[in-house]
């Protein structure tokens, strides 16, 4: 953390193991290791009780939950503590998330068997009874594993911006599975790595293998926008494999206006881009800058496409309609009906008039506004 000499760590007192919710019927080890779990949480008291509800009934139950209760001014820390939660808390840091987290895990893999399992979930975000069951299979089949992540479809609420989420989400559930699990990027709403995987790291990113983030071996990089993206790409630099199964499902909170999901998705992008560029042109980064070139593309195609709209109907030439862009209109609405069909036939329905462009502009507007802000390096906004 930038502000090392303020921030302040506590394991606070008044609980035990058998207080927690998750540890009801005694403590549950994973095959292999210790399952702790660490929630790194700034302000969450609207949802930190659910969420710790929701370890608490896992088929197979967390040893250990650590509330990371991050420059809080709310009562996360006490709700934690009242659900049976351990709670570390830091004041003064600076690095958000990926500050927090790497304050944490210095302590915790300090201490760990290389077999040990820890598991980072955000706050705001509730996993399935089988979660964690399923992660450490799937860990533990396949040594080559780095990180198994987690597949997220989208809580309630937001109105109409937050039915477009659940939409996408859907969508990204059905690419995830369509795909055997194979994902880009280890989603950092919920993701279980070995404590040896992430000693990996640390000591990677202090030799220069990995990008220095912090450069003290911090696990996570502070420098970046997106930090989970970016350890996404240190496992595979590092050889390791990453997977999103999708029997590992969890609900997560959707951004409850277009300002908020502008600026979440503002960062997401610019810090996708970003880590392209820390880590260049590489074997592991070639489709991801292939993403990065199709969306710039698409932007490009987006505004002549609207211009020459435009265009036409002000200079009064009007608009005649061609059967080849009749048919593929045709194609990008049946790619609509079908890739929502995980939220069933009436979304289906309703797809089919292709209300879902406003997301689709709105978010190539946000493509467009990421990629000036990383070329013109604007300051980076949280």
């Amino acid at each position: 953390m930038r502000n090392n000499q303020s921030v302040e760590a506590r394991i606070l007192p008044g609980v035990t193991p058998d207080s927690h919710p998750a540890g009801a019927g005694g403590s549950h080890r994973a095959d292999g290791g210790v399952v702790t779990v660490l929630v790194p949480a700034h302000n969450e008291a609207e949802a930190i009780i659910e969420t710790l509800e929701s370890l608490a009934r896992q088929t197979r139950r967390p040893d250990r939950v650590i509330v990371v209760a991050d420059n809080c001014t709310d009562t996360t820390e006490q709700l934690a503590l009242g659900h049976g939660a351990e709670v570390i808390r830091t004041e003064g840091n600076t690095d958000k998330k990926a500050g927090a987290l790497n304050f944490a895990l210095e302590g915790l893999l300090a201490d760990a068997a290389p077999d040990d399992l820890i598991l980072v979930q955000d706050a705001d975000s509730q996993l399935a009874g089988n979660f964690i069951e399923n992660a450490v299979r799937h860990l533990s089949a396949n040594n080559k594993l780095g990180a198994v992540g987690g597949v997220f479809s989208g809580g309630p609420g937001g109105g109409f911006v937050g039915h477009l989420q659940r939409n996408e989400y859907a969508r990204y559930a059905r690419d995830v599975k369509r795909l055997h699990g194979r994902c880009l990027v280890v989603t950092g709403t919920a993701a279980l790595f070995r404590a040896e995987t992430l000693r990996t790291v640390s000591a990677a990113r202090i030799e220069q293998v990995l990008p220095a983030g912090n450069g003290r071996g911090g696990v996570y990089d502070t420098s970046v926008l997106t930090e989970d993206n970016e350890l996404s790409f240190a496992l595979l630099t590092l050889g390791y494999r990453i997977a999103s199964p999708s029997d590992c499902t969890l609900v997560t909170e959707v951004m409850q206006s277009w300002r908020e999901l502008w600026a979440q998705r503002l960062r997401w992008k610019r810090g996708a881009v970003e880590n392209c560029v820390q880590y260049g042109w590489t074997r592991i980064t070639r489709p991801y800058w292939g993403r990065q070139i199709l969306s710039m593309v698409g932007v490009l195609v987006t505004m002549a496409y609207l211009g020459s709209i435009a265009f036409t109907l002000g200079t009064g030439q009007g608009l005649h309609i061609k059967a080849f862009w009749l048919a593929v209109t045709g194609v990008f609405v049946l790619e609509r009906i079908i890739t929502v069909r995980y939220r069933g036939w009436k979304y289906m329905l309703l797809a089919a008039t292709m209300y879902e462009t406003v997301i689709d502009l709105f978010l190539q507007a946000v493509h467009a506004k990421a990629y000036a802000d990383a070329l013109f390096n604007k300051k980076k906004v949280w």
